[in-house]
């Protein structure tokens, strides 16, 4: 039995989504107030986006990276468009 392909976003959004991400420190004095905003709707966009186990392990470990000061520089989106990538690639090759 064939795995389901895996979906891979866009990698212009995932990119688009870091910057949105680490656009927090354009202001200082705001940036770890706006994270509280930014966690918990970054962390539901990544599950949206990558959903099942990358998902689920992503968007929570995308939540703790934009909670916890100065980790936001961490690009989680991209890394993970990255290993999402390489499963399609891997899907594609068994297929």
């Amino acid at each position: 039995m064939n795995k389901i392909k895996p979906v891979v976003p866009n990698i212009f959004l995932c990119i688009g989504l870091d910057l949105v991400g680490m656009a927090t420190y354009l202001i200082p004095a705001l940036a770890e107030v706006t994270d509280l905003v930014w966690a918990p709707v970054s962390a539901m966009i990544f599950y949206a986006l990558f959903g099942g186990r990358i998902g689920k392990l992503g968007g929570v470990l995308n939540f703790l990276k934009e909670i916890i000061p100065f980790t936001d520089i961490i690009p989680t989106f991209t890394i993970a468009w990255f290993i999402r990538k390489k499963e399609s690639d891997k899907w594609l090759t068994e297929n």
